[in-house]
């Protein structure tokens, strides 16, 4: 099964984007794993390593999908 990972950092602009990619994508095709930077600080190398420039950010099938501005990941990763 193909895994989608949506990372954000809890803003308004990420959590309405979470909100609406949960809505949207077909959780019986996907896994899907949110991961929340604000709280999980631990996974910024990794969002980084990802491709993650800024969030909220989708990972889907090795492809990376900034979706709006919320904050850049330096910004998260200093934050």
């Amino acid at each position: 099964m193909l895994k989608a990972i949506f990372y954000h950092a809890g803003c308004p602009v990420c959590v309405d984007a979470e909100q609406v990619v949960l809505d949207y994508l077909d959780q019986t095709k996907l896994e899907i794993e949110i991961v929340h930077l604000g709280t999980e600080r631990n996974r910024t190398e990794e969002a980084e390593q990802a491709g993650i420039q800024s969030v909220p950010a989708l990972v889907l099938g090795g492809n990376v999908y900034h979706i709006n501005f919320g904050a850049s990941l330096e910004d998260v990763k200093n934050g």
